[in-house]
């Protein structure tokens, strides 16, 4: 059975390092809400950061391409370095498991869902909702997406 996409990198991650990635998340929420002056710096960096399915497209077709270079220079032999990391990219995407998943995440690697709850909360603490939270929908809205992301 396919995972859903917002679901499958956290399924295929043991539920103790996904737990110690939300608390550190929430330790840089805590920090960013007694330092608000260093909020925007933070919002960069958050704009910056590689997420989980950005570094596994990299690596993978960085894998691809040396598999098909080395095919080229020394042997026919290395084009299933090719072969093995286009499967595993495609089991990746149906499932969400991939070889580098589990290091990748105890590494702190989160995934967009993951750099956007953070992202979301330095913006309402630095009150960047204000006229929106006027309005109940939003507050509804909001406890929804925080509902569904712990």
């Amino acid at each position: 059975m396919l995972s859903a996409t917002t679901e499958r990198v956290l399924v295929n991650t043991p539920e103790h390092v996904n737990e110690q990635i939300r608390r550190q998340t929430q330790a840089n929420i805590t920090y960013y809400a007694s330092r608000p002056q260093e909020i925007e710096q933070r919002l960069i960096e958050l704009e910056r950061e590689w997420d989980v399915e950005r570094l596994i497209e990299t690596e993978s077709a960085s894998v691809i391409l040396l598999g098909i270079l080395l095919g080229a220079g020394a042997g026919r032999k290395w084009l299933l370095m090719s072969v093995f990391a286009a499967a595993m990219l495609i089991v990746h995407n149906l499932h969400g498991w991939y070889p580098l998943l589990p290091l990748l995440r105890r590494l702190g690697v989160r995934t967009q869902e993951e750099i956007a709850y953070e992202r979301y909360q330095l913006k309402a603490l630095r009150g960047d909702f204000r006229q929106v939270d006027q309005a109940d929908g939003d507050a509804q809205s909001r406890r929804a997406f925080e509902a569904a992301w712990h």
